[in-house]
């Protein structure tokens, strides 16, 4: 079965997210994509089928952190922009707090999605405590 992972970007980092997902586009495409809005209609433009949820300050970082407590995530790659503010901030940090809570893989950097792929789509690895 396909490894479900998320991708959020903040609008300050969809083209890296763009250029990310165009670079590790064959690994992607055995996985199963959940995006936020926005960021997946850019993703999509490259071809890779992505699962749409609402956009991050609209509920859909919400909806991706319900996802990964319920345990139908096995990664996120969420590129955030460090210097912008955020009037979702507090769904940024659900989001991470539930990554912690349910150790869930959750990159925020390119050479930690990388590493997220490698780990979950190019091996079967056993991630610690799943």
């Amino acid at each position: 079965m396909a490894k479900t992972i998320a991708l959020i970007a903040h609008d300050g980092k969809k083209a890296e997210m763009v250029a990310f997902v165009k670079d590790h586009q064959e690994e992607l495409s055995k996985a199963h994509l959940v995006a936020t809005g926005t960021t997946g209609s850019y993703i999509q433009q490259t071809g890779l089928e992505v699962e749409l949820k609402l956009s991050g300050p609209k509920g859909g970082d919400a909806q991706i952190a319900a996802m990964a407590a319920e345990g139908k995530i096995e990664g996120i790659i969420f590129f955030r922009d460090p210097l912008g503010k955020h009037p979702h901030e507090p769904d940024i940090q659900m989001l991470m707090r539930i990554c912690d809570l349910w150790n869930v893989p959750l990159a925020t950097n390119p050479a930690t999605g990388s590493l997220i792929i490698k780990g979950l789509l190019e091996e079967e690895t056993k991630l610690y405590g799943k």
